[in-house]
């Protein structure tokens, strides 16, 4: 009996401490071939496919679809079969188990089901960019692949997977619209929004819409627990329904969901950032009465944290706890926060304080686009020098937004606002947007945060 081999799994390339696995492409007892792909793994910035590293048996599989696995931890057991090829031993795979190496640069998933072509970005002599979805953590500078696989008979990339998986799309019965036949992100995003444009189902299907209508979790949307009767308002005599009988104990009617790839990692960095940092918040409201025509807020909020930086250099800058060391930055590279339904991203908006108002728009939109099609590069994700959070597109004037280390300062921007304002002879009615500057005062005291905030609302103030 040939010797089994156990395969770990490596370093993508991220510095990330475990990843999801999102689909496996092969079964215990299959044959896989080497470098094919094995499976798709989710780790807080990419679905990242991870290729056989041998010809042979599939003897164990490390766990199922959701199942989080450690970097370095037992992937998959194989028995090599001499017959088929095999890689020579010593032959480097461009997966490690340690930090420091970097992964080849690759493509990354478009709209169309092909590829958007992506160089590594060189590491960064300012400080390596070093950091993470939202803060710092060692991390490559390069892309992974993801290359269309036909698995079942369907082709498609596996971020398209992933999502398909997420929104309880089936693959099989989604219309290919990519390049020979391959389905797209935006091919999964039509069939989620029109559920009647997708072909007709295979008898006895088993695609992810067919198991998510048996699953707990569709009972549960539904308002049936297991071992439950359907909740209604009224009881069976027409009196009210309490909740819970007075005096009863509360029984949790959730379980308990694992954090995984984004918001996995937000919460290791959080964690992090709270037990490091020592915050403090000022706020105040930028006047924008005096504006001429329609702006881009955003843009404007830009142009005047960078202005700002320019003014009070020690909050454009990154803190070293241990080492007690400031590092002050020349350039400008505003860390643009943006909410996802898996998570928080922060890419950075690089030279932000070279862009004029129609660069930054662009280059916003462009970071937007790619963190939603989950094509961004690590490199994007890293290396700010400062923070913006809009919250205010949504709701809330002021706000205590966390610094992540080794950043000193983030700008969190509230609802605009019409509020009435004491002018000589009287009062108006000026347009006003609630800035909140939090800071580590570790690195900066509260006279630099001021100056740095006035400077920020001057700015603001201006009619252009």
């Amino acid at each position: 009996m040939s010797q089994s081999k156990t395969f770990h799994l490596p370093d993508l390339g991220e510095g990330l401490p475990d990843a999801t696995i999102v689909e496996w492409y092969v079964k215990e007892g299959d044959v896989a071939r080497l470098d094919e792909p094995l499976v798709s793994m989710e780790t807080a910035k990419a679905v990242v496919e991870v290729p056989s590293p041998v010809s042979g048996k599939v003897l164990k599989l490390a766990g199922a679809a959701g199942d989080v696995i450690a970097t370095g931890a037992m992937l998959a057991v194989f028995e090599p079969d001499p017959n088929l090829p095999q890689r020579a031993e010593g032959q480097d795979t461009g997966h490690h188990h340690g930090g420091g190496h970097a992964a080849p640069a690759k493509a990354a998933a478009s709209d169309d089901g092909g590829e958007l072509p992506t160089q590594p970005a060189p590491s960064e002599a300012r400080g390596g960019d070093a950091g993470t979805v939202v803060g710092a953590m060692q991390s490559s500078d390069a892309v992974h692949s993801e290359t269309a696989i036909s698995v079942g008979g369907v082709k498609a990339m596996p971020a398209v997977r992933a999502l398909a998986k997420k929104l309880g799309v089936d693959l099989a019965r989604v219309r290919a619209t990519g390049a020979d036949g391959t389905v797209s992100l935006a091919d999964v995003k039509n069939a989620a929004a029109s559920p009647s444009s997708l072909l007709p189902a295979a008898p006895g299907g088993t695609g992810p819409a067919a198991a998510a209508a048996q699953s707990p979790a569709a009972a549960a949307s539904r308002g049936v627990s297991r071992g439950e009767e359907p909740r209604t308002p009224m009881s069976a005599a027409g009196k009210p329904m309490r909740t819970r009988p007075p005096g009863a104990a509360a029984i949790a009617s959730g379980q308990p969901e694992q954090l995984k790839g984004v918001r996995r990692n937000m919460a290791r960095v959080m964690a992090d950032a709270h037990s490091k940092v020592v915050p403090t918040t000022l706020v105040d409201d930028a006047d924008l009465h005096g504006w001429i025509g329609k702006q881009d807020i955003t843009a404007r909020l830009v142009r005047a944290i960078t202005v700002a930086c320019k003014t009070v250099p020690a909050l454009n800058a990154w803190f070293d706890g241990d080492a007690l060391a400031v590092t002050r930055h020349p350039h400008v590279d505003v860390g643009i926060a943006v909410d996802t339904d898996d998570g928080l991203f922060v890419p950075a908006l690089r030279n932000a304080d070279m862009l004029d108002a129609r660069g930054i728009r662009e280059g916003i939109n462009r970071l937007r686009l790619q963190v939603e099609e989950r094509s961004i590069a690590a490199s994007e994700l890293s290396g700010y020098t400062i923070s913006l959070s809009n919250f205010g597109m949504f709701a809330g004037r002021y706000a205590t937004p966390v610094v992540v280390p080794p950043c000193v300062a983030i700008v969190g921007a509230g609802k605009l606002s019409h509020d009435v304002v004491a002018v000589i002879g009287g009062i108006e009615v000026h347009r006003r947007l609630p800035i909140s500057l939090t800071f580590d005062h570790r690195a900066a005291t509260g006279g630099e945060a001021a100056r740095f905030l006035k400077a920020l609302l001057d700015d603001m103030a201006l009619p252009q």
